[in-house]
Order: C-alpha cells, then sequence, then structure tokens
C-alpha cells in the first residue's frame, strides 16, 4: 500500500516536471495568462478612469480577470499532450489519476504565479483598499485551487470533443458558480478589512468546493481519460 502509494506521488511528480519543463521551453500557456490578464486590467484600468469604485466591484473585477485568464491559459492542458501525439503514450505509462494529479498541481501552479502578478498590478493601477491583506491572500488561494481543479478535469472532458473552441468556459462558468459568488464576497471582506471570523463562511465554502471537485475529479478522471 505504501509502495504503490509512492509510486503514485512519483509518476504524479514526474508528469508535473515534465509539463514545467515544456512550459520553460514554449512559455505558451504562461504568456495567454498573462497577456489576457494584463491586457484585461489596462482595459479596465482605463474604462473606469477617475471614478472611484466600491468594495464589491473591486472584488467582481478581479475574480472576472482572474476566471477568463484561467480559461485561456488552462484549456490547453490536455489539448496539448494531443496535438503533440504524447497522449497515448501517457495513457500507458501513468495511471489516469496520477495524470489528474500532476496536471492539476501544474495547473495551480501557473495560476497561482499570474495572481502573484495580476494581483499586485491590479492594486498599483485601480487603488482598491486591502483592509486585511491576510484574508486575501488565503481567498485567493483557496478560489485558486477549487478553480484549478474543477479547470483540470473540464479541460480533460474538452479535449475529447470534435468542437474545442471556448467550450471551456461554458462548461465551466456553472459549476464554478457557486464557487466565484463565495470568492468574490471573501474578497469583498478583506477589502473592506474584516477579520478572519467574519469570512469563516466563505472560506469554508471555499475550501469544501475544493475538496468535493478533487474527489470527484479523482473518481471519475480514469472513465473521461480512457474514454
Amino acid at each position: 500500500m505504501v509502495i504503490r502509494f509512492f509510486n503514485w506521488i512519483k509518476q504524479a511528480y514526474a508528469l508535473l516536471g515534465k509539463d514545467v519543463r515544456v512550459e520553460f521551453r514554449t512559455k505558451y500557456a504562461l504568456n495567454s495568462f498573462l497577456m489576457f490578464a494584463l491586457t484585461t486590467l489596462v482595459l479596465v484600468s482605463f474604462a473606469v478612469g477617475p471614478y472611484i469604485l466600491d468594495e464589491i466591484l473591486h472584488s467582481a473585477l478581479i475574480w472576472i480577470i482572474i476566471f477568463f485568464s484561467a480559461m485561456a491559459g488552462l484549456a490547453r492542458s490536455f489539448v496539448s499532450e494531443q496535438e503533440k501525439g504524447t497522449v497515448y503514450a501517457l495513457k500507458l505509462s501513468a495511471i489516469p489519476e496520477t495524470v489528474y494529479f500532476g496536471k492539476f498541481i501544474y495547473n495551480f501552479v501557473l495560476l497561482f504565479f499570474v495572481m502573484i502578478i495580476v494581483i499586485p498590478s491590479y492594486i498599483f493601477f485601480l487603488s482598491p483598499p486591502v483592509g486585511n491583506p491576510g484574508l486575501l491572500i488565503l481567498v485567493l488561494l483557496l478560489g485558486g485551487l477549487g478553480l484549478a481543479a474543477t479547470t483540470t478535469i473540464l479541460a480533460a472532458m474538452v479535449s475529447q470533443a470534435n468542437v474545442k473552441g471556448n467550450l471551456l468556459p461554458v462548461l465551466a462558468f456553472p459549476v464554478l458558480l457557486p464557487l466565484l459568488i463565495s470568492a468574490i464576497n471573501g474578497t469583498r471582506l478583506a477589502l473592506e478589512g474584516f477579520p478572519l471570523g467574519e469570512a469563516r463562511a466563505e472560506l469554508q465554502i471555499l475550501f469544501s468546493f475544493f475538496m468535493i471537485m478533487i474527489t470527484v475529479s479523482l473518481m471519475l478522471f480514469s472513465f473521461v481519460w480512457e474514454d
């Protein structure tokens, strides 16, 4: 049992390392992420101009930018395997759950890296008040985990479809709606400076959403992957 678990971790780590090396060479997903996020951020900054937004609008804009950036950058995590012809080698060499877990970690690392750039840029351009930075970081981490877990399983499903295009955002939005609502509320509380205890409900929803999505994805991924 212990040996099987370590083999599981080893395969997931090997897949993560492979994806990171490929991304360092091509920078396709990272460029897609950053170009979309920064372009949207600059457009929003020009559109808002001298007007002062309240905290709920800032929270909604932050998560709209994160959501659509994730759709632009993470959609190709499985499509690229098919285009390069490596998908069959991957199916033969790794068990499905390790493929999902390796891709999930890769997607979360990518998303977290983009957040590190986008959130300070948003604060610099639009100057929202950040009353509780610790709570803001916690909401972004939990929201990012749920977003990456959901996007990974949906990207695998989309890669099997004949018409890939913009299918991922259409499928992801209704599934991610509970996460986005809680993330926006949690971000609003962080911007308004509420203590951690006041955001307990939002944090519990974000954590529960992540745990449900990672569990359901690990249970269903083999059916999607071997179809």
